[in-house]
């Protein structure tokens, strides 16, 4: 089976791309280039500027007024959650770096949205575990290590409403979804997305986003 889009992404058509979303605010901006001078090695952990305003249009388009997300890094997606909530909405926010985080805290205060966000410093496992059991979350958005991504969807599918939102980050992982090994972070992803694709609590779709984004609907 071929693909039916053939279309290259070229530095020049993803800057049309940038061009013709919602723009990054200033906060946004700058918080993006403190992390790439900051931690240029690791600023490829921060997620696509495009995802951004997804992430925020997908909140204002199923209405979430509960997110969770796992991974904050410097915090730009937590940023582009909370801006879109209401104001009475709550996003907690999971990572274990207060480095890191240090930079997010300062750009949601900038925002305007530092009351809407809970930081939580622990392993994500510890604080979704320690999360009522019952439905209570509207949206989650899943960034971090590969490894845990089936154990972080096995605790957020029971805790979610129905007709919630998961977004997984980093689906196809450069690509390494096709590799062989069985081990690495591209044979946990793979696993994760056949993990995702089988449970038939949740509707999933796989988009070539970015380095794959795969929304996830509770039935």
């Amino acid at each position: 089976m071929t693909k039916g889009n053939s279309t290259k992404i070229t530095d020049e058509l993803y800057q049309y791309v940038l061009a013709h979303n919602p723009p990054l605010d200033e906060v946004q901006r700058g918080l993006v280039r403190t992390t790439w001078e900051k931690f240029p090695e690791s600023a490829g952990m921060q997620s696509a500027e495009e995802q951004g305003p997804l992430l925020a249009f997908l909140v204002r388009l199923t209405g979430a007024r509960h997110i969770v997300e796992v991974g904050t890094f410097t915090g730009f997606s937590a940023l582009s959650l909370a801006q879109a909530l209401p104001a009475d909405g709550r996003l907690i926010t999971c990572d274990v770096s207060q480095e890191w985080t240090a930079y997010a805290r300062e750009a949601w205060r900038a925002a305007g949205v530092a009351d809407r966000i809970e930081l939580r410093i622990a392993p994500a496992l510890e604080t979704l575990r320690a999360m009522p059991a019952k439905p209570h979350i509207d949206m989650a958005y899943v960034d971090a290590d590969k490894e845990n991504q089936i154990l972080y969807w096995e605790e957020l599918v029971p805790r979610l409403c129905p007709g919630g939102l998961i977004v997984t980050d980093n689906t196809l992982f450069h690509g390494t979804v096709l590799d062989e090994s069985p081990t690495g972070r591209g044979a946990s992803v793979r696993a994760f997305n056949e993990h995702a694709m089988a449970d038939t609590r949740m509707e999933s779709v796989l988009l070539a986003i970015s380095d794959g984004l795969t929304l996830s609907r509770k039935r």
